[in-house]
């Protein structure tokens, strides 16, 4: 793959990608000889009939999961978080669900800007699932994606089911380091095109990975940069990746995976401090945004501790001056579990899953530019610059 990647990565964006507006980069299929075309089939990827966005043959999937234990719920007074507008959710959705609604009632009514307020969550089974034609393994992804780059576009930029003649026989599955490649091929490209577009970064393992291309807010490019299985030391290793990118947001979901493997929270916690700490002083013009570890159905995994991680890395996020946003409140159950509509095996999201997810980030970005708007008023009143 390292040629063909090579090749593309100095001839992607040759000129700055157009306004979102603009559908992708010119058709770069000419600049390819015959051979690189051929060595491109070398990386074909397999497609094995497998749930979306679940890699069973992944370590941190071997463990059977069943019920954690029941504990309480986070209270209001969440440190350094976003608090996304529930206006935008009632537009979206017409009904809200009672029954998880019940268990945020003391988060209703904030005015607090730096809290999460998930006061209105879709009734799931109003949420229509997914139908469109799309990859449904990491192989059948890998490929699609490095054929949007030979065709001199981005995966984010696509429709879901483009290039299907290419990734629906692949027959290999990427290594982590060709992941790692392809990530950094793709970041290359936006560096090297993103002109004054405003752009957002996803940062994660394979939560971050499978979110939906269509369920991305609009009006500007993302980046997706998320391995399925990684943790949080894979992903401070590789943070270099987008430099080069000028994001306006940069967004984090990290630790399931460590805790998992069976990582301590000391563990996760110093990765993801320095993880924030990086992210800030790499791209000081991003708005950094932490978002919590999400419940799970899992035994080994217990609600009670994903909470009382979340509640720290909310406090480590205010010391290294980055956001937090609280998801975890969208996909609890009664029982205090990952809501079994909003998943797949009881850690992985499944279509209505990552709609809840879309709502959340919805309202961030909303909120984070009105924020922004606030920032640059207050600055051209007192004549100081403003990020």
């Amino acid at each position: 793959m390292g040629d063909l990647c090579l090749l593309v990565a100095d001839v992607l964006v040759k000129s700055q990608l157009a306004k979102t507006a603009a559908p992708e980069i010119p058709q770069l299929g000419s600049l390819f000889a015959a051979d690189d075309l051929a060595k491109a089939q070398t990386v074909a990827l397999a497609s094995p009939q497998v749930t979306t966005g679940v890699e069973f043959g992944a370590p941190e999937f071997s463990q059977p999961g069943c019920q954690p234990q029941l504990a309480t719920q986070v209270g209001a007074t969440q440190v350094g978080a976003i608090a996304p507008s529930p206006q935008l959710a009632t537009e979206i959705y017409a009904q809200e669900d009672n029954l998880i609604a019940s268990i945020l009632d003391d988060q209703r009514g904030s005015q607090q800007v730096s809290k999460v307020s998930p006061a209105l969550i879709p009734n799931f089974s109003d949420i229509p699932q997914a139908q469109a034609l799309a990859p449904r393994s990491g192989n059948q992804l890998y490929r699609q994606r490095l054929e949007a780059l030979r065709a001199g576009t981005l995966y984010t930029r696509i429709a879901s089911n483009s290039f299907y003649s290419a990734w629906s026989q692949a027959t290999t599955k990427p290594s982590y380091s060709q992941w790692k490649q392809l990530l950094e091929l793709e970041a290359r490209a936006v560096a090297r095109g993103q002109g004054d577009n405003r752009l957002s970064v996803v940062v994660g393992d394979s939560l971050s990975l499978w979110f939906p291309t269509q369920r991305l807010p609009e009006g500007q490019l993302w980046l997706n940069q998320g391995i399925s299985g990684d943790t949080t030391s894979g992903i401070l290793q590789r943070l270099s990746a987008f430099t080069q990118t000028r994001p306006d947001t940069i967004y984090v979901m990290a630790g399931i995976n460590d805790l998992r493997r069976g990582h301590s929270d000391q563990r996760i916690l110093s990765n993801l401090r320095q993880i924030m700490r990086q992210l800030h002083q790499k791209h000081p013009g991003a708005e950094v945004v932490v978002q919590s570890i999400l419940p799970t159905r899992y035994a080994a995994i217990p609600s009670s501790r994903i909470r009382g991680l979340n509640q720290r890395i909310a406090a480590i996020a205010q010391q290294e001056k980055v956001s937090f946003l609280d998801l975890y409140p969208y996909f609890t159950d009664t029982q205090d579990t990952l809501n079994r509509a909003l998943t797949t095996d009881g850690l992985h999201l499944n279509p209505r899953g990552y709609q809840v997810w879309q709502v959340a980030l919805q309202q961030t970005e909303s909120q984070l530019k009105i924020a922004r708007y606030q920032r640059l008023t207050a600055a051209a009143v007192s004549g100081t610059a403003v990020r």
